[in-house]
């Protein structure tokens, strides 16, 4: 008995368990987006995000309801929510006009109890790192959430989160530090 509850501790407690599993072990595409991301910040004096589960939770949800259920439209953009989820749905338009509902679904679906600013991407044959984060760097409001130009000049991230799901792209950035 005492010989199985050592190799029990061993193998919960010691040799086999993970010290620090990474975020990403199941996506390196995901962690490819998280650290371009970041080296671009760096490239622009700016400090690298922390990773947020939290976040990251929000981008894979959306990301996998984005390619599940959205169909663009000349009202609703990638900002929007089905109502195909355990989540409030959202028509988000292009004139900002309920910014909220967007902000609000880090709170809504992972308790992160801070508003979240997301920049999405598609492609029709799959969503790659690389190409999200150029295509972000040409767009004037995606832009200026990952490099913190206006209206994002004074905030200050300290949490990130990354979602990869097939053609979709999805990136969640907060001011509140992410603790699990």
């Amino acid at each position: 008995m005492i010989g199985y509850l050592m190799l029990f501790w061993w193998v919960c407690v010691g040799g086999l368990a993970p010290r620090n599993p990474s975020p990403f072990q199941d996506s390196p595409k995901e962690k490819e987006l998280f650290d371009a991301i970041n080296r671009y910040r760096e490239s622009r004096s700016l400090p690298a995000v922390p990773f947020s589960a939290a976040l990251s939770k929000v981008a894979k949800v959306h990301a996998r309801d984005l390619m599940e259920n959205y169909r663009p439209n000349k009202r609703c953009n990638m900002h929007s929510w089905s109502r195909e989820g355990p989540w409030t749905d959202c028509c988000y338009t292009d004139n900002h006009k309920d910014p909220n509902c967007m902000w609000d679904k880090p709170k809504e679906i992972a308790g992160y109890d801070s508003p979240g600013y997301e920049i999405a991407y598609w492609h029709s044959a799959a969503a790659q790192p690389e190409e999200a984060l150029e295509v972000w760097k040409k767009s004037p409001g995606h832009h200026a959430v990952l490099a913190n130009l206006p209206p994002f000049n004074a905030a200050n991230w300290k949490a990130m989160g990354v979602g990869i799901y097939k053609e979709y792209a999805v990136v969640w950035f907060g001011e509140m530090e992410d603790i699990p």
